[in-house]
């Protein structure tokens, strides 16, 4: 189970009868850390231990959940677990789901029953969300305990509110950094990937949404937190669009048990890349210059009026190009992650008073604008994995008053992940119209 502010006395009363579990912090032979997972020798450093008296490792990449030691013991419930009231039909929600959703929503539902792993891959804005009510419903209404895990917190602080409108009778809890629910007890968790660090063997049902997303993807810790946080009966389902190349070829050969929803709700294709050639356009940049190709498309979004997302692989060359088009239209805006007005700037996009909106890969996902064109700068960069492309593309046609749009990559040379991702989304879209989910 997860930490709890027990005082030293209920510590005492749950020690004496039987309840808590202990394991060691760090193990030896090989060296790891328990509560992390961590086995990367460069992570442990030595301290002289004031409570065994002697020099021994701790580990420094979870250094900031309180230092774990050789000595030191990770304390877990063992004890009966409290119990939830039985809700039969927890479920308040009078959506519809699109035919595609339907089948991957029995899927889920059938992953949650048989205690079984699911991937659930599906377009970018097929409604991933709304796919889970039902197996969610079908957990809590037998008692199981229910985790939805994300890499970023913006989206637990949106779904959060979400769940809790289509099951308003059931508590739920959100945990992020700073969050005010961090020792609430609760049948549905809404929580950050980073969170579940502080849990072991506590949910009969884990959901990761965007397990393809930094840092979830790339960090062994928090894919081991995620293992460790579910119980040994339980079901896992992973929520992507784009799942990595693995994945894939696991899901082709039959290794894997996935479901696709490969087409949007408004019965779409999914816009498709256009490659463009734009030359030397770092070059063009270091001169004060933009590349014709792109100042061309520039100059014809503002003429129509047409909003526009442009993703560039830096900052410098952001600035630079935010430099170029304000002297074409002063209300052009650029974003990144470190920008203290990032909320603000975005409001600005959603509202329509900024007519283009630059922006580094911190906004390939999480945003969805009604009607925009999209066009990725410098997409040979190493920044813009198939991932990535993937996912920029998937911001445009979104929208069933506005189901299309154009996506452009503007290059000074094809690469692998640019041909790889519209590869995925040619595929997505062949399947969509061969289920009969794309009108033709």
């Amino acid at each position: 189970m997860e930490e709890l502010p027990f005082s030293i006395e209920v510590i005492n009363q749950h020690h004496q009868r039987g309840y808590l579990a202990y394991r060691n912090g760090i193990n030896q032979k090989p060296l790891s850390c328990t509560r992390c997972g961590t086995t990367d020798p460069s992570w442990f450093a030595e301290f002289p231990c004031s409570r065994c008296g002697k020099v021994e490792y701790y580990c420094r990449k979870c250094l900031m959940m309180g230092r774990v030691g050789e000595c030191t013991s990770l304390v877990s419930w063992s004890g009966p677990e409290p119990g939830f009231g039985i809700v039969a039909e927890p479920l308040k929600w009078d959506g519809h789901l699109s035919e595609g959703q339907k089948v991957a929503s029995q899927r889920v539902a059938e992953a949650v029953k048989n205690s079984s792993d699911l991937l659930v891959w599906a377009v970018a804005g097929a409604g991933k969300t709304e796919v889970l009510f039902a197996g969610i419903a079908q957990a809590i209404s037998t008692g199981k305990r229910v985790c939805v895990a994300t890499p970023r917190t913006d989206v637990v602080i949106e779904l959060a509110p979400r769940f809790q409108k289509v099951f308003p009778d059931i508590k739920i809890a959100a945990l992020f950094g700073g969050s005010e629910d961090r020792y609430s007890y609760a049948q549905l968790t809404i929580a950050t990937t980073h969170q579940m660090l502080r849990f072991y063997r506590a949910f009969d049902v884990m959901i990761v949404d965007e397990v393809d997303a930094f840092p979830h993807s790339i960090d062994e810790t928090l894919q081991y937190a995620v293992q460790q946080s579910r119980k040994l009966t339980s079901s896992l389902i992973y929520l992507t669009a784009t799942p990595k190349r693995q994945w894939q070829k696991e899901c082709r050969l039959g290794r894997r048990d996935y479901v696709t929803i490969p087409a949007r709700f408004h019965r779409h294709p999914l816009p498709v890349p256009q490659f463009v050639w734009s030359g030397n356009w770092e070059k063009q940049l270091s001169k004060g210059k933009l590349s014709n190709p792109i100042k061309k498309w520039v100059e014809s979004r503002l003429s129509i009026g047409k909003q526009a997302l442009i993703f560039a692989p830096k900052i410098t060359a952001m600035d630079k190009i935010l430099n170029i088009l304000r002297k074409i239209n002063p209300l052009i805006e650029s974003v990144h992650a470190e920008d203290p007005d990032r909320n603000e700037k975005v409001m600005k996009f959603r509202n329509k008073e900024t007519p283009i909106l630059l922006t580094t890969t911190i906004l390939e996902r999480g945003i969805t604008i009604p009607n925009i064109d999209v066009a990725v700068i410098g997409s040979e960069d190493r920044i813009f994995t198939e991932s990535a492309l993937v996912q920029i593309a998937g911001r445009a046609g979104r929208s069933a008053e506005y189901p299309t749009g154009n996506v452009t990559f503007f290059h000074y040379g094809k690469t692998e992940a640019m041909l790889s991702a519209r590869g995925q989304i040619l595929m997505m879209n062949k399947e969509g119209i061969k289920k009969g989910l794309i009108d033709v």
